[in-house]
């Protein structure tokens, strides 16, 4: 079988004529803001240092659009966030030591919500890799350290020719499910030297697509053709992998009611009539789930959180769809399914073709609701709730919002 990537595309004679001409007065920056617009990116976040102005200059050069923040960790969340709304990676571009460590919050964050982040930072010249301590200015004896136990991969350029391709893998790993941060390293000098190669125009990468396996998606859906009370967690993974409407069609087909975690708010619609909204934290949303005789979780790990602090203790057979293998299983014993949430729904969709009919899953929904808004109107909460009404007013309609999830 041939696939459209496997064929080596022959360069045009203007593409021809312009590799073997480069432009004057390139750089290590330029290949690096090349390879980025090659990729398809269009904004870039960050703001410089001195190890960096090579990238910085490329960029005046280039018909990149710049967010610049007053500091790195600002800039990070900011990534993060155009990350999540685009479903791109987010370019993040920062310098040596203390510009790259002032970013590491943003960069946990985004892996914990499986934001897709690239970030590119500078480094001391070449001869101060490898832990020597030569005394350059934001010398550390091991910068990628610092960052892999945050990010999903860590990728160094220690010449020109490395920085296409160390920012082609960087970008498939950060695009690659599950997605999230990565970490590109290339030094100062590397960056400043002229170069003669070619202007970076091929980009397209590939990030790995992670199917279910068929049996697994077989006997997932003979427990909920089966089911008789059937509920569903959807998750930041439906977000992601853009499959809300796919588990719409699922739950409407299954009459499963819907709880989404904070994480994957959008993944279904908030007032539909078999919507149990977010309520996660609320004990009688965490009763309704456990008395599920079929519980679907798809795109969640079950964590903290989404159990309600652990406290949560299905009494029926568990389905979990996760792309994060480390989250297979990991707080409640279930059918585990390694996939992404858009493949597994569309297998189950394939396979549950029967429509249930159940006309009291919306009033068991609203009776949920009625209760959660009963618990909440008991509490004195005006001022929280006014806090929230306010920057909801300020933003524009439709303008998505994302919050810290501690006090």
């Amino acid at each position: 079988m041939t696939h459209d990537h496997d064929l080596v595309l022959r360069p045009t004679a203007a593409q021809t004529e312009a590799a073997l001409h480069p432009p004057a007065g390139r750089t290590g920056g330029d290949l690096v803001v090349e390879s980025l617009a090659a990729l398809g990116a269009t904004t870039v976040f960050g703001l410089p240092g001195q190890h960096a102005l090579a990238v910085f200059d490329a960029l005046r050069r280039s018909g990149l659009r710049h967010v610049g923040l007053r500091v790195e960790n600002n800039a990070g969340f900011a990534a993060d966030a155009y990350g999540r709304v685009t479903g791109e990676a987010a370019p993040l571009l920062l310098s040596t030591g203390p510009g790259a460590l002032t970013a590491l919050a943003a960069l946990q964050e985004a892996r914990a919500a499986s934001a897709p982040v690239l970030a590119i930072g500078s480094q001391v010249p070449a001869a101060g890799l490898g832990g020597g301590r030569r005394g350059y200015l934001h010398e550390l004896p091991d910068q990628a350290a610092s960052f892999r136990g945050v990010v999903k991969s860590v990728h160094t350029a220690r010449t020109p020719s490395q920085i296409p391709s160390a920012i082609a893998e960087a970008w498939t790993s950060a695009l690659t499910v599950p997605h999230g941060p990565v970490w590109v390293e290339i030094p100062q000098d590397v960056l400043e030297a002229e170069t003669s190669l070619p202007v970076v125009t091929g980009g397209d990468t590939f990030p790995e697509e992670l199917p279910p396996r068929p049996e697994l998606t077989a006997v997932a859906a003979d427990l909920l053709t089966r089911a008789e009370r059937p509920a569903v967690i959807a998750g930041g993974g439906v977000v992601r992998a853009d499959a809300s409407k796919k588990l719409r069609q699922l739950a409407e087909r299954l009459q499963a009611p819907v709880v989404t975690t904070f994480g994957g708010k959008g993944a279904f619609p908030w007032t539909h009539p078999l919507s149990l909204q977010s309520w996660l934290e609320d004990r009688h949303t965490t009763d309704f789930l456990e008395d599920a005789d079929v519980l679907l979780v798809v795109g969640s790990g079950l964590g903290e959180l989404s159990s309600n602090y652990h406290t949560f203790a299905p009494r029926g057979r568990v389905i979990q769809i996760e792309a994060d293998l480390g989250k297979l299983e990991s707080n409640h014993p279930a059918l585990g399914i390694h996939a992404d949430a858009r493949l597994a729904l569309q297998a189950l969709l394939e396979t549950v073709e029967e429509p249930r009919t159940d006309p009291t899953a919306p009033e068991r929904v609203r009776g949920v609701l009625d209760k959660v808004r009963a618990r909440i109107a008991a509490q004195e909460l005006t001022l929280e709730q006014d806090v929230l009404a306010a920057v909801r007013a300020a933003l524009p309609r439709n303008a998505p919002s994302f919050w810290d999830m501690t006090v």
